[in-house]
């Protein structure tokens, strides 16, 4: 049985702030990861399209919060840093 992808050691480079902040990111990425596999079938952010990023915005969590979307928009901006994309989350 294969590994899944590891999140955690994916955004290693990026995360920065304070313990908290960096294990909010990260539990959020999780998320947006779940999601994205369960609709599209695509585990591994390398994968992902800007569409997949946009969906979770404008679809996933549009009920939420304002705080909590702007909350996954900038964990959303880390994962793009990350794949070296320009991607700029729309809220």
């Amino acid at each position: 049985m294969s590994k899944g992808f590891d999140m955690e050691l994916f955004l290693a480079g990026v995360l920065t702030g304070s313990p908290a902040t960096r294990q909010r990111h990260l539990r959020q990425a999780m998320a947006i990861q779940a999601a994205i596999a369960e609709r599209w079938q695509r585990n591994n952010p390398w994968t992902w399209q800007q569409k997949h990023l946009a969906w979770i915005l404008n679809h996933h969590v549009n009920q939420h919060a304002e705080s909590t979307r702007y909350y996954y928009a900038l964990t959303i901006k880390l994962i793009s840093v990350r794949l070296g994309k320009s991607w700029r989350p729309k809220r």
